[in-house]
């Protein structure tokens, strides 16, 4: 999850952690609770033991009209479940558990026991996030989640079943990604990460695209952490957009932006908003481009291993998105030469559309998402190459891009 930007250590990988500003002067979880209480209401149940809903931001006039592959829920279904439960899905959320860590806290997995249907019984894999107890800026967070997941459904999106909201403990449990997340396979390497073909590269853009749109048209949610840490795939490769712990209700339809603390991950960001803190819904535009020239390239969004000048990607690459010749020397050269070329310049020329440093220059995601749908259709086949690609260099001089410290994979 994302946080308020301070002055970044250096690090090759991208990401967020930090803590929550306040002006309160309370420390600590408990203390902190009490200041989303304005959102949560508590019921008893039979045993007398209290229980925590959480009521949505979200307005849903009658008018509403479906969404493609998703809906806004009239009200939260989410679990409530015990502590006790998610305890014993985890192992007492054992070491060899962990899917990954975050700003938040840790990501576990776990097994759901189901009420026995027969003599074997069932049950469900779950991702269960644990907050860090010393992290108040996850408290905000953990409620956006709830907030926003606990109504917004579409296939694109990660399931949120559940949470937990007991004393000093706030949990939150997800549909499991078998798959892990895009940045895994884009980045990871050892004989359990397998490079990504070009096909399934293309399938995981236009899912998140969808995802995205759905949210920019339904209820103009601005997600404002776009990154491919942030796309989980389950075990067909379908993407699905996490971590809603930064996303914004947008502008009414009177104002163009909104105002807000810069937050999020450096490399991704829009220029707009890192120079102002003004928020627009196609600040979520400039994301997805940087995100496309990774899938392209397989370079990270900033990598302070690389060469002085080429720490942020988005800086040096330009150039070489604009022209066909250029631009397979430095494709991805797990890629072998894979790919369809007019497809992959195709996409390197939206991608530039969505690096406009004018958030008005830039395409929304519904055109986004058509301009992907239209080169998926064309059903180009990748050739074999009659070379193998290679990453090229360039001599850009611009100042090193700080970033955040790593995030390990794994995080919803």
């Amino acid at each position: 999850m994302g946080n308020c930007w301070g002055p970044p250590p250096h690090n090759p990988t991208p990401t967020t952690t930090g803590n929550l500003s306040s002006s309160t002067g309370t420390t600590g979880t408990s203390q902190a609770i009490s200041s989303i209480s304005y959102t949560t209401t508590t019921t008893t149940n039979s045993s007398g033991s209290g229980s925590s809903s959480i009521n949505s931001k979200f307005s849903v006039s009658s008018g509403d009209q479906p969404y493609p592959n998703g809906q806004i829920l009239p009200t939260s279904n989410l679990r409530i479940f015990t502590f006790a439960e998610l305890k014993a899905a985890t192992r007492n959320f054992k070491a060899d558990t962990v899917l990954g860590e975050g700003g938040f806290g840790k990501v576990f997995k776990g097994w759901l026991e189901e009420k026995a249907t027969s003599k074997g019984g069932s049950g469900t894999v779950i991702a269960v996030k644990k907050l860090n107890s010393e992290s108040l800026q996850g408290l905000e967070e953990w409620q956006s989640e709830v907030n926003f997941l606990g109504r917004l459904s579409h296939t694109n999106l990660v399931k949120l079943l559940g949470y937990c909201l007991e004393e000093s403990e706030l949990l939150l449990v997800y549909e499991f990604m078998q798959k892990g997340s895009l940045e895994n396979h884009l980045f990871g390497r050892g004989s359990a990460v397998q490079p990504l073909p070009w096909d399934i590269r293309l399938k995981i853009a236009i899912g998140a695209a969808r995802g995205l749109a759905f949210l920019h048209t339904s209820e103009k949610v601005i997600y404002r952490d776009f990154k491919a840490s942030n796309i989980l795939l389950d075990g067909s490769y379908n993407a699905k957009i996490s971590d809603f712990g930064l996303a914004k209700l947008g502008p009414s339809a009177s104002q163009s932006h909104v105002t807000t603390r810069v937050m999020g991950t450096y490399g991704y960001a829009a220029p707009e908003y890192v120079a102002t803190g003004h928020l627009y819904v196609k600040s979520d535009v400039y994301g997805f481009g940087v995100v496309l020239v990774e899938i392209l390239t397989g370079q990270r969004a900033l990598d302070t291993n690389r060469p002085s000048g080429l720490h942020s990607l988005t800086e040096w690459v330009k150039p070489y998105l604009h022209d066909r010749r250029k631009l397979k020397g430095i494709m991805d050269p797990r890629l072998e030469g894979k790919f369809p070329s007019k497809a992959a310049f195709r996409i390197a020329q939206l991608s530039l559309k969505c690096l406009a440093s004018e958030p008005k220059q830039r395409p929304s995601m519904k055109e986004v998402l058509e301009n992907l749908e239209r080169i998926q259709a064309a059903n180009e086949k990748p050739v074999e190459p009659k070379f193998r690609s290679t990453h090229a260099a360039s001599r850009q001089g611009h100042q090193a891009v700080h970033h955040r410290s790593p995030r390990q994979d794994g995080s919803y």
